[in-house]
Formats: C-alpha cells, structure tokens, sequence
C-alpha cells in the first residue's frame, strides 16, 4: 500500500460550498499532497488557479449528483470542465436507464463522454445503494465496455455510501482490465480507507482526507 494521501481524491459537493471554502479545500490538498481535488463543475477554473505549480489534480464531476440530466448536457458540461482545467471526470451514471433496463442507453450515455475526453481519466459513478448485485455487475460491465478508466461507488448523496461488499463486486468485474475502482461515500477514518484499499478501491473519494491521513477524528455528513 502506497501512502494513504496519494489515494485520496479531496472531495467538496456540498451546494452551499463558496469560493472561499474551495481555496481552502485546494490548501489542504497542497499541504497534504492528496491526488485531487473533487469539486463542481463551476469551480474548476478556480480550482485550477489555486493549484498551479502544484501536483494535485483537479476533477470535475459530471452530471451530479443524479445522473439524470440528457447526454448532451453531460456531453457539454464535461467539455467546459475540461476547457476550464479538469484532469479527470466523475460522470454519474443515469440509474434510472439501468433499472429499466436500457443498457443501450446507459453505455452510449457513458460512450459519449469518454469521446470527447480520450485523454483524460474517466469515473463512472454506479450509485450502488440503489443497486442490486446483479445490477452492480451489469453497470460495471457497461462502464468498462464503454471506456471507464474508473468505475465508482457513490456519489455520496443517495441513501448510502460505499460499501466493502459493493467494492468487492466491482472488484470481480473490473480485475481482468486494467479499469480501477474509487471508493467514495462514508470513508471517514484511517482504518477505514485502508479496508477499502485492501478490498481493492485505487482512489478514495472523501471529504475527511485530513483526518484519514493525520488520524484525526472525522467530521459528519457527506460530501
């Protein structure tokens, strides 16, 4: 196991998050030396002013948190992120085609973003509390087929977060390919992120990267 700060993708959502709270988050992310910083899509030109001249990456999320929005509006909001500086993407999957059924729909879905960022790391966002087994193997199958470089637990807003068991399902699917799992959702401690690196997550998404790494107690709450 590499050091538990190169894992860690320093995670900000909340709606209410200002300008302020964004530079905080990029200068503990420096200070810390995390992977990434996750945030909206509206701040990643700002994320990426804050960062310059350092490592740490920035990711946008995509679609979030419901993954309903139409493809287009994915398409587009992920070639603006990219335009403004994202080095990755975390696109949520839209649930609500894969439930139905509409396993066309859901990997053109992810088809479409993939092309317009060939270059660019990829995350696919199953939502797996809203997922049974047989479905957490289906939307992996399609994220991986589609050309996910990640496929994701959670986006840390549904009725739940990660699981083991989830990563290990994931696991199953994704370990003949070279596609890698990020955990996210709930992961609030040291000894925590550890289970989930061992189970086979390569990223943790969490908005308690400090208290994971220092060995601090956590805050409450999402992301």
């Amino acid at each position: 196991m590499n050091s538990l700060n190169t894992y860690i993708d320093h995670t900000l959502l909340k709606a209410i998050a200002i300008e302020q709270d964004i530079i905080n988050l990029c200068n503990e992310a420096k200070k810390h030396k995390f992977f990434s910083v996750c945030v909206n899509s509206c701040y990643v030109s700002l994320a990426k002013t804050q960062l310059n001249n350092s490592d740490v990456k920035v990711c946008s999320v995509i679609g979030f948190p419901l993954g309903a929005m139409s493809t287009k509006a994915k398409v587009e909001e992920t070639k603006q992120a990219l335009k403004d500086g994202a080095d990755e993407i975390d696109m949520v999957i839209n649930v609500g085609f894969l439930k139905s059924k509409k396993f066309d729909a859901v990997w053109q879905d992810i088809e479409a973003v993939k092309q317009v960022m060939p270059n660019n790391i990829l995350k696919v966002i199953l939502e797996t509390c809203y997922l049974e087994e047989i479905e957490i193997i289906k939307a992996s199958e399609l994220a991986i087929n589609s050309g996910a470089d990640f496929i994701k637990t959670s986006t840390g807003f549904g009725t739940g977060g990660a699981t083991i068991h989830d990563v290990e399902i994931m696991k199953s699917v994704s370990q003949k390919c070279n596609v890698k799992i990020k955990a996210s959702g709930g992961i609030r401690d040291t000894e925590t992120a550890k289970a989930y690196i061992e189970a086979g997550a390569e990223r943790i998404g969490t908005s308690n990267g400090i208290a994971i790494v220092t060995g601090q107690k956590a805050e409450e709450g999402n992301y």
